[in-house]
């Protein structure tokens, strides 16, 4: 990705960045000029293996990473990392649907309240870009991590024009899909299973899920940093697999084994939506990506008309169904795109731990 020279000597400060975004992020960004880059987590065993994993693989750079141990939902520790920091990438987040599904609060706590807390530290502290990630199943929620990231959009959305006439802090939003060989998900499992000898367990072989591979993820937070304007929603055009294809061709690059279907999870979906209808009326294509405005409206506007026809959705939303299905033979060029796959096959152990 292209570093802009508005990082030279900055400040970064990823939240959840021991997690596998905040990995790639640091790979991207270590070598460039930026001046310090703080990771905050609440998980001090990550912390220090990324500590020491910087120190091996990036002597010459692992002296501009600070460690924060703290949590979102604590304000008071989000607010002393803000402290002189000029951009934050927000990507703490409960995120596995199944836990979400069993602890709703817990999910509340962190993805909701933590959201605000990091708003309200960086507009006091006067930051001046904040890039929120969130997750396609915020679009049409069926599950607890889809709905409280989706009331976390609107969170943003909510306080975006506030926080930029009181502090001059720009906040904005990134919706992606599945990020291929991130925590929870399903490709790192499909190649323990391979390599255990045990049968591929697939929930519903005709499912189909976005494809992002971790450097597309942070390239759209970097497009959204450089592009955004108060409030607005950035989402990639992205491919999509079935479940089917995905299974046969992780089994074509490590080997063959059984397939076993064990039926959806709690709260998953059949197919996935990165914009809804609603959304597609007012998207701008800006090539790779969508750009989504907010609505800028007050409580106090009035009622308005158009000429003919009332325009409340467009034909079809933009989901894992209708963009571009890959075969599996695209599906093996796509996961060989990863990291975490280039080193199961090496034998190495992987940056991206989390």
């Amino acid at each position: 990705m292209r570093i802009t020279e508005s990082f030279n000597g900055k400040t970064l400060v990823i939240t959840g960045g021991t997690g596998s975004f905040g990995s790639t992020v640091l790979k991207h960004f270590l070598p460039s000029d930026i001046g310090e880059i703080r990771i905050i987590s609440r998980d001090e065993k990550k912390q220090d293996w990324m500590r020491h994993m910087l120190q091996a693989q990036y002597p010459k750079y692992a002296g501009k990473v600070q460690f924060y141990v703290g949590d979102v939902r604590n304000v008071d520790s989000v607010r002393d990392v803000m402290y002189g920091a000029d951009y934050v990438f927000h990507a703490a987040a409960l995120k596995e649907v199944p836990s979400c599904e069993f602890f709703p609060l817990e999910a509340v706590r962190t993805n909701i309240n933590g959201t605000d807390n990091v708003i309200t530290a960086a507009v006091e502290n006067r930051v001046k870009r904040v890039v929120f990630l969130s997750t396609d199943k915020a679009a049409y929620p069926i599950n607890t991590m889809g709905m409280t990231k989706a009331v976390a959009e609107k969170v943003v959305q909510a306080r975006a024009q506030k926080a930029f006439e009181r502090g001059g802090t720009v906040l904005s939003c990134t919706r992606y899909g599945n990020v291929m060989c991130s925590r929870g998900s399903v490709i790192p499992l499909f190649i323990d299973q391979i390599k255990r000898g045990a049968p591929i367990t697939i929930t519903d072989p005709n499912m189909t899920r976005f494809l992002m591979n971790l450097d597309e993820a942070v390239d759209l937070v970097a497009f959204a940093f450089e592009h955004a304007e108060p409030g607005d929603l950035f989402i990639q055009k992205a491919d999509a697999s079935t479940i089917s294809n995905l299974a046969d061709g992780v089994m074509k690059v490590f080997g063959q084994t059984e397939k076993k279907i064990i039926g959806t999870r709690h709260g998953e979906k059949l197919y996935e939506t990165l914009m809804t209808r609603e959304e597609k009326l007012r998207a701008a294509d800006m090539g790779r990506y969508y750009r989504i405005a907010p609505d800028g409206r007050s409580l106090n506007y009035d009622k308005f008309y158009v000429e003919g026809k009332v325009l409340t959705e467009s034909d079809e939303a933009y989901t894992s169904h209708n963009t571009n299905l890959l075969d599996v033979d695209g599906v093996v060029r796509k996961i060989m795109e990863t990291d975490y796959v280039k080193e199961e096959l090496e034998g190495r152990p992987h940056i991206v731990e989390a």
